[in-house]
């Protein structure tokens, strides 16, 4: 049903495009961390500063082509104040917002899984502890206790993360303590009592499986939310360190904007927008049509 909407195809292609990107820039990273060589995208040239986006300013790659075509380039997303390929840095960029989105979900999303069905199936003691829990989280402001959690564990991709995923499972716990108490009481709940199932049977086996829907939704709205918190995070300073992070881009090009070097902060905010853009259109629909009150009308 989402496949018959143009404009979510759109967004289904974007967001594989995304993938695709991110794992190229994966490859990259990863063959000239082996090599034990300054890959591309971290390469100075002071001689190559600020050149604007275009088709002839910069060499091939290739030392035999250079030679051919000396005044031929490929920088179509021109160059920083250091000389750095806007483009390959974008697709670095591309590629850290993939493993942040990925990584801080695979936190998140089993605490609040975990939480919420315990929460909602127990209820009584279990149920008043876990509600305090995440109710004295959401009394702390998100962004402070991300950037605590950094600081203490460090500058890097593990703060990123760890800050992160500590502290967005708040909003899915909800969500699954609703649903696992509608589903507590339902027949098949009752008849797999009857049967002897023990409780962790009936959470994971009978009733995770009806409400999962809302794990698939919770993802794809949070994954570019996280995205988003890495940015800031790498904007101020505190996210990943030595990196083209879209966030320290950001935060280098901001610099030079009143200079007319608008290139950079084009393309990493392009990347942004389109990238979170799809992310939420696609959960938008998601929602809309694993929900079963919205699928009742249709019918």
């Amino acid at each position: 049903m989402l496949c018959r909407r143009r404009l979510i195809r759109v967004c289904l292609w974007i967001i594989a495009g995304f993938f695709l990107v991110a794992l190229y820039g994966e490859g990259v990273y990863r063959y000239y961390q082996v090599k034990d060589q300054t890959p591309p995208y971290q390469q100075v040239s002071l001689t190559e500063r600020y050149l604007p986006p275009s088709l002839f300013r910069h060499p091939f790659a290739s030392d035999s082509f250079r030679q051919g075509f000396k005044n031929l380039a490929y920088r179509p997303w021109g160059t920083d104040n250091l000389g750095r390929d806007v483009l390959q840095r974008t697709i670095q960029g591309t590629r850290i917002a993939f493993w942040v989105g990925v990584v801080t979900s695979l936190i998140a999303i089993p605490i609040g899984v975990l939480l919420g069905c315990i929460s909602g199936y127990f209820g009584r003691w279990v149920d008043e502890l876990i509600v305090w829990l995440y109710s004295t989280m959401e009394s702390i402001p998100g962004l402070l206790f991300i950037l605590a959690i950094s600081l203490v564990v460090g500058k890097g991709m593990l703060g990123v993360y760890l800050g992160i995923g500590l502290t967005t499972w708040v909003g899915l716990c909800r969500l699954l303590r609703a649903e696992v108490m509608k589903h507590r009481d339902r027949a098949y709940v009752l008849a797999a009592h009857s049967l002897g199932y023990g409780s962790w049977r009936i959470i994971f086996r009978h009733i995770l499986p009806n409400v999962f829907h809302i794990v698939i939704i919770t993802f794809s709205i949070r994954f570019p939310a996280a995205i988003g918190t890495e940015v800031f995070m790498s904007f101020l300073g505190i996210g990943v360190q030595g990196e083209p992070s879209w966030g320290i881009m950001i935060g280098n090009a901001r610099l030079r904007l009143w200079q007319g070097m608008w290139w950079e902060m084009t393309a990493v905010t392009a990347a942004i927008l389109v990238v979170v853009l799809a992310f939420n259109l696609v959960g938008d629909a998601l929602r809309d049509a694993m929900d079963p009150r919205l699928r009742a009308k249709e019918s």
